[in-house]
């Protein structure tokens, strides 16, 4: 395993448990994993997957449940892809792992104009490939890397570019009924994992696909969070909380309250 680098050992140790107690505390909330899961784990080789792993693999020396984990990569073949780092890395590790082969590269490259935002049809090659992995060989649960800043941002997506009040639920039944995702860092902030995977030195691959579109609609809403965060330290959490925190009388929507079904109660004196 690679040793963590820290400014202060005391420091890491801090940060570790807070982030696996965070992690557990999802776990625990949302049901994310029980008795016999067998949990592929999709390692991107970015500093969110990496952390979800180790997270993983810490709580699951100490769950009251067993559990697997299986670390799966999809190879999409970017110009440059490093296929050497991560089958080193889970090695190192010892965890059981499988690379998934598929050219999505050449597809969004051929598809999308140049210049359009590239992410869409990436995410969605993506997330079949990985889908039809996991119904093939049987996993109960996938875990992706997700943490609660992209969950913030995916609500300001959907707000301000498709009219929709919704973000990215910590647990999810894909449309087929197939799978069930989950996203065990839904509570933790982008800043905490960024430092965690500063002390441990984590092999990062880059994106070189999303990379290449600086102008994405994803981070402009990061960057209004951050501006938000700079003046109001706390507002992104206090928007998460919100998530946690719904309403649907106070709302809009008649599939989601029956609004015309309400009437006012007769006194019992009589009126």
């Amino acid at each position: 395993m690679i040793p963590a680098q820290t400014e202060t050992s005391s420091n890491f140790k801090r940060l570790s448990a807070r982030i696996r107690g965070l992690v557990g505390k999802a776990i625990a909330d949302f049901g994310m994993i029980g008795e016999g899961d067998r949990v592929m784990v999709c390692l991107s080789g970015g500093k969110d997957s990496f952390t979800l792993l180790d997270m993983l693999l810490s709580l699951q020396r100490a769950a009251p449940v067993d559990f697997e984990l299986c670390a799966v990569n999809l190879d999409q073949k970017q110009p440059g892809f490093p296929e050497h780092v991560l089958p080193a890395y889970l090695e190192s590790l010892g965890v059981p792992f499988h690379v998934i082969e598929q050219d999505t590269y050449s597809v969004v490259r051929r598809v999308i104009p140049e210049g359009r935002t590239q992410c869409g049809l990436c995410s969605r090659l993506r997330r079949g490939a990985l889908y039809r992995f996991a119904r093939e060989r049987g996993f109960t649960r996938i875990a992706l890397g997700h943490h609660r800043d992209d969950i913030v941002e995916t609500l300001f997506l959907n707000l301000f570019h498709g009219g929709r009040l919704k973000a990215m639920p910590p647990k999810l039944l894909s449309d087929d009924g197939a799978n069930v995702v989950i996203r065990p860092l839904c509570y933790v902030p982008e800043r905490e994992i960024a430092r965690y995977a500063r002390a441990r030195n984590f092999p990062i691959i880059p994106c070189t696909l999303c990379g290449s579109q600086p102008n994405l609609q994803r981070e402009a809403i990061g960057r209004m969070l951050a501006d938000w965060e700079r003046a109001s330290p706390g507002r992104v959490d206090t928007i998460f909380s919100a998530l946690c925190n719904v309403e649907p009388s106070h709302l809009a929507d008649p599939d989601a309250f029956n609004f015309a079904g309400l009437e006012r109660k007769p006194s019992e004196a009589g009126d």
